[in-house]
């Protein structure tokens, strides 16, 4: 048996391997952080028709340890096909085995957003007519690019939506694929509607250095992208300072910030109600975006989620709060699980990339219906 992680997005460390029905691994940390949950690996030498066990022996130290309850972990035999196999945490181990069909398969915490996707997405959307309004560069040297799509309108509105601050959480890019690929649907009568109002900036990856190097939380020098967001620098998190300089320039009249929930098996947004300029017009606008998004039939739910910050209080180094608060726009963090969307359970599949894409595409209509009173 061999166990590789040496690729994009690869993540674990071998401790014994020496008993294929007893494979003791660990997650690697971020590069300069403690932060630990995502795991990427290609195991190769099955024995098909045998059931093979792995365990993940640091799991009760990961970042979000009471995480795994409930999480099932996820394999691919092709990297296109991915689904939950039986998991359990126990004695602050995460267990998982395997029927084996195939000599060799791929185990992941989540469906994976492969770089080499990312780039197709990007020259697609550029084919089909998008416009690359700059491109910023990560510490390592990697593109972070910012579409825009849309109207030649006088005055349009201006859309903001960002993706996979935390790079393990790769629903987040997933989610921007089926976003861009309505977006750019010319036979779309809602989105073409919307389109004649708005433009659209999207950046489909903020921390590419992270995501490749299989990292959950962190870009290479150890920063949280989304607590950077008053103290953006070029030495530490030239990622946001980039997105906040166009920004800056551009203005913002929508935010939606995509991520990922290690914890909570719904999916659910957090807004800007503890911040220092929040308005009973902002309040109205989060709860239309809510009340719609439910009544469209999305995957989504306004039941669970975060608890509520108190009037004040936000932590506005978060890019939802800092970003409503210096445009006074509707700004919201879109969240979706690492488990299942638990109001419509899929077992084989939990949450997944597909999934995430449909609720990319359900946003526009609600964008579609909201757009003229943003401001």
């Amino acid at each position: 048996m061999k166990i590789s992680a040496d690729f994009d997005s690869g993540n674990i460390q071998v401790i014994d391997a020496s008993d294929p029905l007893r494979v003791q691994l660990a997650m690697r940390p971020d590069l300069n952080s403690y932060h630990f949950q995502w795991f990427h690996f290609r195991v190769e030498g099955l024995e098909p028709g045998q059931r093979h066990a792995f365990s993940l022996t640091n799991a009760g130290q990961s970042a979000y340890n009471k995480a795994w309850d409930g999480y099932q972990a996820v394999a691919s035999y092709d990297q296109q096909d991915w689904f939950r196999v039986p998991t359990r945490f126990e004695d602050g181990q995460l267990h998982f085995e395997l029927l084996a069909e195939r000599e060799q398969v791929w185990f992941a915490y989540f469906e994976p957003y492969p770089r080499a996707r990312h780039e197709r997405l990007v020259a697609q959307a550029l084919e089909r007519g998008a416009e690359l309004v700059a491109c910023g560069r990560s510490l390592e040297g990697r593109d972070i690019q910012l579409l825009r799509i849309g109207a030649q309108a006088a005055a349009p509105r201006k859309l903001w939506l960002i993706a996979q601050q935390h790079p393990g959480e790769h629903m987040a890019e997933w989610f921007m694929e089926g976003l861009i690929e309505r977006l750019q649907d010319p036979h779309d009568a809602e989105v073409q509607a919307l389109l004649s109002q708005a433009e659209f900036y999207l950046v489909p990856n903020m921390n590419p250095d992270g995501a490749f190097r299989g990292h959950l939380r962190t870009n290479l020098a150890g920063q949280d992208l989304n607590r950077a967001w008053q103290s953006a620098s070029v030495e530490r998190s030239p990622e946001v300072l980039f997105a906040l300089q166009h920004m800056q320039r551009i203005g913002v009249d929508l935010f939606l910030d995509i991520h990922g929930d290690e914890e909570i098996p719904h999916v659910f947004t957090a807004g800007c109600e503890g911040n220092p300029g929040y308005t009973p017009r902002l309040a109205a606008l989060e709860e239309d975006f809510r009340q719609r998004l439910v009544s469209i039939g999305a995957e989504f739910q306004t039941r669970f989620g975060y608890p509520r910050d108190e009037p004040g209080q936000a932590n506005l180094t978060l890019a939802c709060n800092a970003v409503g608060e210096a445009f006074d726009c509707l700004s919201f963090t879109i969240e979706m699980p690492f488990k299942d969307h638990d109001d419509n359970p899929q077992p084989r599949t939990g949450w997944n990339g597909a999934r995430s894409k449909k609720l990319g595409q359900n946003v526009l209509t609600v964008l579609a219906q909201m757009v003229g009173r943003l401001r």
